[in-house]
């Protein structure tokens, strides 16, 4: 995944794919606990930036050209 948008994409299909009983408990489980670790690894980068007073350019948050 390239960016927030495909990551939520994504946690949207997983949530599905449990409701539907078409991935099994633990897969999902370790799926969302690995999207946990990608949004909180942006919110450290936010949070430095902003103890910095810069303008971060985070492209997996719809910043620059990394997308």
């Amino acid at each position: 995944m390239k960016n927030i948008a495909e990551l939520n994409s994504h946690l949207i299909d997983l949530y599905q794919a449990l409701k539907d009983g078409t991935i099994d408990v633990k897969t999902a489980a370790e799926m969302n606990n690995t999207a946990g670790k990608i949004i909180n690894v942006q919110k450290v980068q936010l949070e430095y930036a902003e103890l910095r007073s810069e303008a971060p350019n985070i492209p997996f948050l719809g910043g620059g050209d990394g997308n």
